[in-house]
């Protein structure tokens, strides 16, 4: 959703509250599609202090499934955060150093999914997990072990003592 601040950039000290939705139906990163399945609106604060710098404040809350990070199983996560950009104004309008680093700003208009997107990005969980107690699930057969135990072999060899489990044997066999 693209916002015209035009109003704001060239007035000075001129301020803004703009409410918006989102229209990001899913966060899409080389990990994967991650849907996003709510969104509050969000209310931006737009704001132009002595033709100096443009400020961009909100709050944002919303829902994404994300795997657990044991057993991969969905989890509906509540991600929450804040914006707080400042951009510097050169005579009504951004520098060309802040347009370079800025994507969410295409000339006097705001993108506010890009804006998102990259505080999305930055604000991602690290781990997600669908309760504490999450066992996984089993290395060996790929079963969800919180829905029952498998029918592997419990204890498994470390490879590093495999000269001296052939030991042990070839006692065995005489």
């Amino acid at each position: 959703m693209l916002i015209d601040i035009s109003d704001v950039v060239s007035s000075e000290n001129r301020e803004e509250t703009v409410q918006v939705s989102l229209e990001l139906t899913s966060f899409s990163t080389r990990l994967g599609d991650f849907p996003i399945t709510r969104c509050a609106p969000i209310e931006l604060q737009i704001a132009n202090r002595e033709n100096k710098r443009l400020l961009i404040r909100g709050d944002i809350d919303l829902t994404a499934v994300i795997p657990c990070s044991r057993c991969l199983e969905e989890v509906p996560t509540d991600i929450h955060f804040s914006v707080d950009k400042e951009l510097k104004l050169e005579d009504s309008t951004v520098s060309d150093e802040e347009a370079e680093h800025t994507d969410y700003l295409i000339g006097f208009n705001l993108d506010i999914d890009r804006l998102i997107y990259g505080e999305i990005l930055v604000n991602w969980p690290m781990k997600v997990l669908c309760r504490e107690d999450c066992r996984g699930i089993c290395s060996v057969c790929g079963k969800n072990l919180n829905h029952g135990d498998c029918d592997c072999q419990k204890t498994e060899p470390d490879p590093r003592m495999a000269a001296i489990q052939d030991i042990f044997n070839k006692f065995k066999e005489v």
